[in-house]
């Protein structure tokens, strides 16, 4: 009874605090340059060797995975820290992966997506 009376007291305090959809989500901001553009994804927490950038038939995949050292004694009343895989696509083209610049500094990775440079396609036939 007194667990129950636990949940529904810490529940009702603690619940709009953090949405249970956006738990360990990663916000991403981009935008435009002149010969690029730029993501810049919320990663707090991670370590940058957990972070994973690939490029797939023109979808860029970000994935994270965070390991949290497990406390046997530990009671939780209430766990909303993420732990485990979090991944996300982003649909970018073609791109040469050669050419993606990567970044994370204080739990904000920054990538870089060079604009693809397109020579003029108009071309001019001639009747015979």
């Amino acid at each position: 009874e007194l667990k129950r009376m636990e949940d529904v007291l810490l529940g009702d305090i603690f619940k709009d605090m953090m949405p249970r959809h956006q738990l360990g989500s990663m916000k991403t901001n981009i935008t435009e340059e002149e010969t690029k553009y730029l993501l810049e994804v919320e990663l707090p927490g991670y370590d940058k060797k957990d972070i994973t950038i690939s490029l797939e038939e023109g979808y860029l995949t970000i994935s994270a995975t965070r390991k949290v050292e497990k406390e046997e004694t530990s009671n939780y009343v209430m766990k909303e820290r993420f732990e485990g895989t979090i991944s996300r696509n982003y649909y970018v083209g073609d791109i040469k992966m050669d050419a993606i610049e990567a970044s994370y500094v204080d739990g904000i990775l920054t990538v870089e997506l060079p604009k693809e440079v397109k020579e003029e396609t108009k071309k001019i036939i001639t009747i015979k």
